[in-house]
């Protein structure tokens, strides 16, 4: 194995470690499931730096791990869309790496996407009587989607950038 190739396995793994000890940091937390937290940031870190394929192995590995730590489990399909697939998406920002906040915005929109099908599938009894099942979906996820997405906004390309520079690779 060549040691860019070791580097950049070595990086994902700490990236996984990282994103979950920042997973236990709640900034809230949905009632039904779903949280504000920074964990997205090493994830998204990784895809600016390594690319998408790269950021979509981190998110797989972290959305496997999930699944042991934090896992609510209704059907087969739910699961795969809300642990593996939904953090492995965010790696979709890697594809765009010279446009770090529009990767953002991608790998989030798969994401959320990802949670409101779940929410609209698996979890319509949930949404109040009157209310349509894809708006209660869109409003419950989008929620904690969207803080997330602006604090990884924030601090993803900052941190990336400071990182690129001190990091070999």
């Amino acid at each position: 194995m060549d040691k860019k190739r070791l580097l950049m396995l070595v990086e994902i793994a700490m990236a996984v470690a990282i994103a979950m000890v920042l997973s236990q940091f709640r900034i809230y937390r949905m009632p039904q499931g779903g949280s504000v937290t920074l964990m997205a940031v090493p994830l998204l870190v990784i895809a600016f730096r390594w690319g998408g394929k790269a950021g979509f192995t981190a998110g797989l590995v972290l959305g496997i791990i999930r699944l042991f730590t934090d896992a609510y489990i209704v059907h087969w399909v739910q699961f795969i869309l809300d642990y593996p697939l939904a953090f492995a998406v965010l790696g979709s920002a890697g594809f765009l790496t010279r446009q770090h906040h529009l990767g953002t915005v991608v790998g989030f929109a798969l994401r959320f996407a990802c949670h409101f099908t779940v929410g609209a599938t698996f979890f319509a009894s949930f949404a109040p009587e009157g209310t349509p099942v894809a708006l209660y979906s869109a409003i419950y996820n989008g929620s904690y989607i969207l803080p997330e997405m602006a604090l990884a906004l924030l601090i993803a390309p900052w941190l990336y950038r400071r990182l690129e520079a001190a990091l070999p690779g």
